[in-house]
């Protein structure tokens, strides 16, 4: 993927084309989140600005910043998203959530029906799904550069709880100390002679558990606030050297 990304800033057209065509799927999750509902190319403005602003992130896109591609773009896109519907909005009162509740003592006026409450209600889980899909690929996209795949998440998860809490702790330091974190994000493995001297776990362990420890490092490194809810700090873990 780095490699197409390298291609394209070098002005590789073809390079830069299947790029955008690989990563649509993701473009669109990740604006769908953003706006809280289904979009479509060529249909929905918003659409066009999120391809557009993946095009933005491949020119502008420094390996260098220990930052992934899908996660600078995700971000770039967010970011363009927003500015877009602040153009719109601008002069326009902008209702929040908040105020479809009941009010006491201004009438039928003051009440908000049913039906909008339970579509209020609606739009927030159909939101809260979409982000949850789009974090799951952009997590999937993420494993694939250390050469995990989501499916193999299951497979490789410790069976015995007290292995998989061991598993955790050891995640929580890696991705709490910079040392740690900078060498698993640059070259794409655990620091395993350090850590097992940080760790009360055996070089073995270690060796063994290594893809399930660094998907859980990854899911607290890239604060993937959804994957997050599955996982419980240990007692007693704190951020980690080197911060």
């Amino acid at each position: 993927m780095l490699s197409s990304v390298r291609k394209a800033q070098e002005g590789d057209d073809e390079a830069r084309n299947l790029l955008i065509q690989a990563y649509t799927p993701f473009i669109l999750k990740i604006a769908a989140a953003t706006c809280g509902r289904y979009l479509k190319v060529g249909e929905d403005d918003e659409a066009s600005i999120a391809m557009i602003a993946f095009n933005e992130a491949i020119d502008n896109y420094d390996q260098e910043r220990n930052v992934s591609f899908l996660s600078f773009s995700e971000i770039l896109i967010k970011r363009r998203l927003i500015d877009h519907y602040r153009k719109e909005n601008k002069g326009s009162k902008v209702i929040p959530l908040s105020s479809l509740e009941d009010r006491e003592g201004e009438g039928d006026a003051g009440f908000v029906t049913l039906a909008q409450r339970q579509a209020a209600q609606l739009f927030q889980e159909q939101r809260e799904a979409s982000e949850r899909r789009a974090e799951i690929l952009q997590f999937t996209q993420i494993l694939k550069e250390f050469g995990i795949s989501f499916r193999e998440l299951v497979q490789i998860s410790p069976r015995h709880e007290d292995a998989r809490v061991r598993a955790i702790e050891v995640a929580f330091v890696v991705a709490g100390c910079r040392e740690y974190r900078n060498h698993l994000l640059t070259k794409k493995e655990l620091p395993l002679k350090k850590l097992e001297k940080h760790v009360k776990v055996s070089r073995r362990t270690l060796e063994r558990q290594r893809k399930y420890i660094i998907a859980v490092a990854l899911i607290l490194i890239y604060d993937l606030a959804y994957l997050k809810e599955y996982l419980a700090k240990p007692s007693g873990v704190g951020g980690g050297n080197g911060e």
